[in-house]
């Protein structure tokens, strides 16, 4: 009788195993660098811990825009269950193909890492997105990022922001730094770019007019962040970055969000609604609160500062 009730109960295991949906999700992300890497395994991590089997289809853009868009075309042909949008540019691109596209039209897009939805044009109202979008925003706590560079640097006047033009998300950032730093009695010395080719010229432009460098979440700028990093220790300008990815690339410190657990937050939103069936448009845009303090001390040595004790004290990471 035993063996009979162990024969149906892996008879029923087998049936469950065979009847569990692959879901296909189609990811368009702008460019590969370590914070929007981490964003994508968090989301792969999270949907296998939740038990969602999910098969990938990754497509990057290399910081490009035409390929952006023409990324979000060929989604349309891979008949995908959920699209996935990481970074503005390709959020913008997907949500374009959807108005041409009546395959899209019926797909759920989710866009992540994204700083200001609305002014990306992508939802017109956080709380309710409508239409068949949504998703997790990044936008940045700027009032902290400036608190850790004034408590690194208490005679600062003169703030260096590095950042692209063609970045929705990264005017949105300026704009907050700019009110920001006129609150602090800052002057903001802004250095635009079009390209990651231009990045190493917009640093070198700051050198002389400014007492630090603040990098925002710029994909193209942090593309290539080596760059400014290079000129920041040449020039001995300390570099603060927006990400704690950055810190271990070279920058001198940063308050900001893990990205990797950015990308679990996504993952439980996407199990709302493949699993759940739950309608994109009914789901809040979210935005991730928890942040981390990762500071690299040889970098601000090579840069010429010295990091208070009281910031290395409470850092959740150090970089000898």
């Amino acid at each position: 009788m035993r063996y009979f009730w162990w024969s149906i109960l892996w008879a029923l295991m087998l049936v469950s195993s065979a009847s569990a949906q692959t879901y296909r999700i189609s990811v368009n992300q702008f460019v590969e660098h370590p914070s929007l890497d981490a964003v994508l395994r968090g989301v792969q991590d999270g949907l296998q811990e939740q038990g969602v089997v999910a098969k990938f289809a990754v497509h990057n853009a290399q910081g490009n825009m035409a390929t952006a868009v023409q990324i979000a075309g060929q989604i349309a042909g891979e008949e995908p269950d959920l699209v996935l949008a990481i970074a503005t540019p390709s959020a913008q691109a997907c949500a374009q193909a959807v108005k041409k596209s009546p395959v899209l039209a019926r797909v759920p897009l989710v866009f992540t890492a994204i700083t200001d939805p609305v002014a990306a044009g992508l939802v017109e109202d956080l709380a309710r997105p409508g239409k068949n979008i949504t998703g997790v925003s990044d936008k940045l706590p700027v009032d902290k990022h400036l608190a850790l560079v004034r408590e690194c640097l208490p005679k600062l006047t003169r703030l260096g922001v590095i950042y692209s033009t063609g970045e929705a998300n990264s005017r949105a950032t300026v704009d907050a730094v700019r009110a920001e730093a006129e609150r602090l009695g800052w002057r903001v010395v802004e250095a635009g770019v079009t390209k990651s080719a231009d990045v190493y010229q917009a640093a070198k432009s700051l050198v002389g007019q400014v007492d630090a460098m603040y990098i925002p979440t710029d994909n193209t700028v942090v593309s290539t962040l080596e760059s400014v990093i290079k000129v920041g220790t040449e020039a001995k300008i300390p570099v603060f970055s927006a990400d704690v990815d950055s810190v271990a690339r070279g920058t001198a410190a940063a308050v900001a969000f893990d990205y990797y657990l950015h990308g679990k937050q996504t993952a439980r939103m996407l199990r709302r609604i493949l699993v759940d069936g739950v309608a994109p448009g009914e789901i809040p845009v979210e935005r991730q609160d928890a942040l981390i303090l990762h500071v690299n001390l040889k970098a601000a040595k090579a840069m010429g500062l010295e990091i208070p004790e009281a910031v290395r004290r409470r850092a959740d990471k150090l970089y000898q």
